[in-house]
């Protein structure tokens, strides 16, 4: 005896049996009930989720010798005859290959006799949004008024595609697709039956790679069964679908919080050499990313019968809410560059050292930041300082640190809470001539810049930052700043930043009220030159400031 697949052997023959499209049952075993029968039905849906199926069950419930019923008996000879496709009566046309309107009027000159055996000639379209506009107008008269005994069942996968003429004669249906735990569910009964072992992880695999299809997840069962040998086993199957394990991306979120870039470069090798797939790595580091932020803010959402559950709920106590949106974040754009990296392998491993670079701040044995920002400001010489008493020019912040986008480091002293500015204990020059002096630069001279000196005194100095610069608070350059206040000072200092709106005098704001000075001089100075006003007066021109620059 040959063997028949699983998707035609477990293909459903009642609305019972039919799992996932319970809206549609429902609807059709209410009409069939109560004799409530339209003359055409339109099924929509993607592949594999029961359109020609529903329409079988449907012609039989029609045309079973019990009578129009939602309950067919599948034992009558109407019964078996539509279930082994030899019921004369039941027409099922591929539209994909009759386009042509001399096709389809053929068919339909043969609707106005009578059935043979049935009480209803039944007319199944598939892939009907194949047809041509010519076929279409010819089937729209007999769509509209049929003959008594015949119905049309249409199915497509493209109902867009349909002229709206053709959509408002049907009774149309959209059949959804099936989640995975449906799928794994339904496999696992089959299995039951079949006496075959499987594991709950291999048949979350196979209903994943379904992607809402039932047929595909019944075939690649089949493919399962065949590739484990009667088994269907995780490990097998993950080989036989190249999937990523789950274990690599754990190994990368480990390497993460042990700030192992190493390690990063390792995962991404074995993968390499398993000829796995990097896009769908990305996909699922992205899928995990979403699984980590639901098991922070709603655990109960997460099943218990998850394999990895309690391993998802202990690394989503240990990273920051914030990091995993941006590791989302990084993972999709990371999977959108793929296609401009010079090759796959290169894309997954920048996209996993970009979160390396971006990922939480953790202090080592020796108390010292270990994020890499950190580990590159200790080992850059500190550049020497200018001896002018005015401070540098303020680094234009769209060329600086990726700041925005990294999660807020903690700060050496936690910022003091918002509250009104108070008067300065010092003369606020002060600051300006300290800071002149400091051997600091990068971000932490950004953030000493936007500072104004608040409070001086028993070992502590305090100063104030405008709530609007609050991301200059990284850790690395208060340490540095920190730092550099104690060798100027000679003796260890206690540094403090509080967030408040002050009275504007810091030194980025001096030195942008004196560049501000030094082109309005520049400007007045080109203005006033008798050449220029002499070329204004005689050719209407206009002076074009931007291109002054002062010297």
């Amino acid at each position: 005896m040959s063997y028949q697949v699983l998707a035609r052997k477990w293909r459903p023959r009642s609305f019972a049996s039919l799992v996932g499209q319970e809206h549609v049952v429902r609807a059709l075993t209410h009409a069939l009930t109560e004799q409530r029968l339209h003359h055409a039905y339109l099924f929509t849906g993607t592949r594999g989720v029961g359109k020609t199926t529903l329409a079988r069950i449907l012609a039989k419930a029609l045309n079973c010798e019990t009578g129009v019923t939602a309950t067919p008996c599948g034992v009558c000879s109407a019964c078996q005859e539509i279930d082994s496709g030899r019921f004369v009566d039941l027409l099922e046309v591929d539209a994909a290959t009759n386009t042509k309107v001399d096709e389809m009027r053929q068919l339909l000159e043969n609707a106005v006799y009578a059935p043979t055996r049935g009480r209803f000639k039944v007319y199944v379209i598939d892939e009907v949004h194949m047809l041509s506009n010519s076929a279409f107008n010819a089937m729209l008269k007999t769509l509209e008024e049929p003959p008594e005994h015949v119905k049309f069942i249409l199915a497509t996968t493209d109902p867009q595609k349909i002229p709206v003429t053709v959509l408002s004669r049907c009774l149309q249906f959209n059949l959804k697709q099936m989640t995975q735990p449906l799928i794994a569910g339904h496999l696992k009964k089959i299995l039951e039956v079949e006496a075959i072992s499987a594991e709950v992880g291999a048949l979350q695999l196979l209903a994943r790679s379904a992607a809402g299809s039932m047929r595909d997840a019944l075939s690649l069962l089949d493919q399962a069964i065949a590739h484990g040998s009667g088994k269907v086993e995780e490990a097998q199957v993950r080989e036989m679908l190249g999937a990523v394990d789950l274990d690599h991306l754990f190994s990368i979120i480990d390497s993460l919080l042990a700030g192992d870039a190493a390690a990063l470069l390792q995962v991404a090798d074995d993968m390499a050499a398993r000829s796995l797939s990097f896009d769908a790595a990305l996909q699922e580091m992205a899928s995990l990313f979403t699984r980590l932020q639901i098991a922070q803010l709603a655990p109960q959402a997460i099943a218990d019968d998850l394999p990895e559950r309690q391993r998802l709920l202990d690394i989503a106590t240990r990273l920051d809410p914030e990091f995993i949106q941006l590791a989302y974040q990084i993972a999709v754009h990371g999977r959108q560059e793929l296609p401009l990296a010079p090759d796959e392998q290169a894309g997954f491993v920048m996209t996993l050292l970009r979160l390396h670079a971006f990922r939480p701040v953790f202090e080592d044995a020796a108390g010292t930041d270990s994020t890499p920002v950190a580990a590159i400001a200790r080992r850059l010489p500190s550049p020497p300082t200018r001896s002018s008493a005015v401070s540098p020019p303020s680094i234009d912040l769209a060329f600086a640190a990726p700041t925005t986008e990294r999660p807020a480091a903690s700060p050496v002293a936690a910022p003091l809470p918002l509250r009104a500015a108070e008067p300065v204990a010092r003369a606020a020059g002060d600051w300006h001539e300290v800071l002149a002096a400091l051997k600091v630069s990068g971000m932490a001279r950004e953030l000493a810049q936007h500072c104004e000196l608040c409070d001086q005194g028993g070992g502590r100095i305090v100063l104030r930052l405008s709530p609007t610069h609050r991301h200059l608070l990284m850790k690395p350059a208060q340490e540095k700043l920190q730092q550099a206040l104690n060798e100027h000072f000679g003796r260890p200092l206690q540094l403090a930043i509080e967030l408040a709106e002050g009275s504007g005098d810091t030194p980025a704001a001096a030195a942008q009220r004196d560049r501000r000075e030094r082109m309005d001089r520049a400007v007045a100075s080109v203005e006033q030159d008798g050449f220029v006003r002499e070329v204004i007066e005689m050719f209407d021109a206009t002076l074009i400031e931007s291109s002054i620059k002062p010297i």
